[in-house]
């Protein structure tokens, strides 16, 4: 066997991947959004030289984050340091992120005619600084270390794209989709195209699996996600399947459980507002889990933590296809002992008689 058919194998058959097939592991594994931020020490080291989407941009240094946080936790699996926005930036998007703001969108695409501005992009060229990183960082973990590349969904990107930044209220988005649904599903069909490419060539770099994020869908009643998002939503993780796992992550809505598995995925992530074995049951014991501690529960002493993590695996039930995760990422003012601590505690109580 040679050395890179050995790393194929040791990757196929590391714990992280195990679970993701519902295959038996040794303990639960888990990664942990976020997991290469601002609460770490060794992170903002490097961010204090650098703005942040110098760091995105940079692939030299977003491998040496990525890896990093990955060999402090000792978690399962590393993801891919990036964000979510810079891909709108080629398709016509001014994007900027200011310090203690967050992102901002100098162009929102506020009325139907604005969707014409975006451009759906058939070459991944001008984003290629990612796979550059991703290159560099599969060649620097452990060969039993799987990655995770990830973009974000296309409901997600799109509101993003139409409120500027960030909204408690999606206003501007759901007035686009209300009134002028045929510009909404442009829009969603050119992020579709374009999302779907840039997660393929993730792959094609070297992620084992890949995360879709669809952080800002919960603010959907369920009849308005099947309408406008789940047609859009599945495509776009259909289009992926064929070539690595998708982990489909949905926060902020149980009631969309059941919409979340309609629109697929190897991987249902899901966070704390229902508990894991409701959530699991829901979405059929024939898919696996991820999740779904809440982030809040770091701040807890050691005791409460360890009682915590305990409770959620005994949800799981020691069942063949649970990923341990929050079910948010991690804050940055958290103490990054007990985010390890939150590793150690998993692998421990998680272990299989």
């Amino acid at each position: 066997m040679s050395g890179t058919d050995q790393i194929s194998q040791k990757l196929h058959d590391s714990r992280f991947m195990k679970a993701v097939r519902r295959e038996a592991v040794d303990t639960t594994p888990l990664w942990i959004m976020r997991q290469a931020g601002r609460y770490l020490p060794q992170y903002m080291d490097v961010r204090s030289r650098v703005t942040f989407m110098e760091l995105c941009k940079t692939p030299e240094l977003a491998c040496e984050v990525t890896v990093t946080a990955r060999q402090v936790l000792g978690v399962d699996a590393a993801i891919l340091f990036a964000d979510l926005l810079p891909i709108l930036e080629p398709m016509g998007i001014h994007l900027e992120y200011l310090r203690g703001e967050g992102p901002v969108i100098h162009n929102p695409l506020r009325a139907a005619k604005d969707v014409d501005r975006l451009i759906a992009l058939d070459s991944m060229e001008p984003v290629d600084y990612v796979f550059q990183a991703i290159r560099l960082i599969r060649a620097a973990l452990p060969a039993d270390i799987p990655l995770i590349g990830f973009a974000g969904a296309p409901f997600t990107l799109a509101s993003y794209a139409i409120e500027g930044g960030g909204s408690k209220n999606y206003v501007h988005t759901k007035s686009l989709m209300y009134n002028d649904e045929g510009a909404w599903n442009v829009l969603m069909s050119r992020l579709v195209d374009t999302v779907s490419l840039y997660l393929r060539k993730q792959i094609e770099a070297g992620c084992q699996c890949v995360q879709v994020f669809d952080s800002w869908a919960g603010c959907l009643c369920p009849s308005d996600y099947r309408r406008y998002v789940l047609p859009h939503s599945r495509r776009l993780i259909q289009s992926v399947e064929p070539f690595a796992p998708v982990i489909n992550f949905l926060n902020g809505n149980p009631a969309l459980l059941t919409l979340q598995r309609e629109a697929g995925g190897q991987v249902m992530g899901t966070d704390w507002r229902s508990s894991l074995d409701v959530a699991w049951k829901t979405f059929g014991h024939d898919v696996a889990i991820q999740g779904n501690m809440d982030p809040v529960s770091i701040y807890a002493d050691l005791p409460v933590l360890k009682q915590r993590v305990a409770d959620i695996l005994r949800a799981a039930d020691g069942r063949p296809g649970h990923i341990f995760n929050l079910g948010h990422g991690v804050m940055p003012d958290m103490n990054p002992d007990h985010v390890k601590a939150v590793v150690d505690f998993v692998h421990e109580l998680g272990q299989r008689k």
